[in-house]
Parts: structure tokens; sequence; C-alpha cells
């Protein structure tokens, strides 16, 4: 990981207290892509997922992770598809909180005072 730029100065601690873990975790990370089962650039797509959604929000491996798939071939719309998929895992925090709101709304006799309905 270090030879090729992939490693993160977040994994120095982890190196240092326990390698032979680390080393197991990162190889199980990149097993799909060494055994060949995934195509470079949809592995990169992944990662580029896993790094720019809502619960991880990682901006240098989210930065990597599009140049090397722009570096396999991928398009920019491609590239964008991949950030527009990830978007809706923010959805899940309205989706969660708005019954809780309506709940607690009707728990006060409360009704919406602007915006309205799609």
């Amino acid at each position: 990981m270090r030879a090729n730029g992939q490693w993160n100065s977040a994994w120095d601690a982890m190196a240092a207290l326990d390698p032979l873990w680390l080393e197991a975790f990162l190889a199980a990370g990149t097993l799909p892509l060494r055994r060949g089962v995934l195509d470079p650039k949809i592995y990169e797509f992944l990662a580029i997922a896993v790094d720019a959604s809502c619960t991880h929000l990682y901006a240098p491996g989210t930065r990597r992770h599009i140049a090397a798939a722009l570096d396999k071939g991928a398009t920019p719309e491609e590239v964008m598809a991949v950030l527009e998929a990830v978007a809706v895992l923010g959805l899940h925090s309205v989706a969660l909180g708005a019954p809780m709101l309506v709940e607690e709304m009707n728990a006060r006799s409360l009704t919406m005072t602007s915006g309205g309905a799609a």
C-alpha cells in the first residue's frame, strides 16, 4: 500500500501496534481486486462510494479513488453517477427522523407552518 501510494497515514498507529492485523485487514479489502473478480475500474467505483458516503466522508481517499478511476478509463459521468448513487444514503436520516417528527407533532397537536408537500 505504501509503495503504490495507497497508504493512509491514519494507519500508522495501527501498523505500529499490530502490523500483522493491519496487513490482514488491508489484504482482505483488496482480495476481490487481486483475484481479478472485479474490474479495477469497478473496484475504484466501490472505493469512491465508501469514501464519499455520508458515514465516512474521507476526502483524501475519495480524491485518490476518483483519480484512479479516471486513470483506469472511467468517464466523469460514471464517477458522478457513483457519487449520485451514494448520496441516497443521506435519505435515511430523513426517513428515520420524519416519522418521529410527525409523532412528536401529533403528541403536541402541532402542524407545519410553511413548506408543504412536493
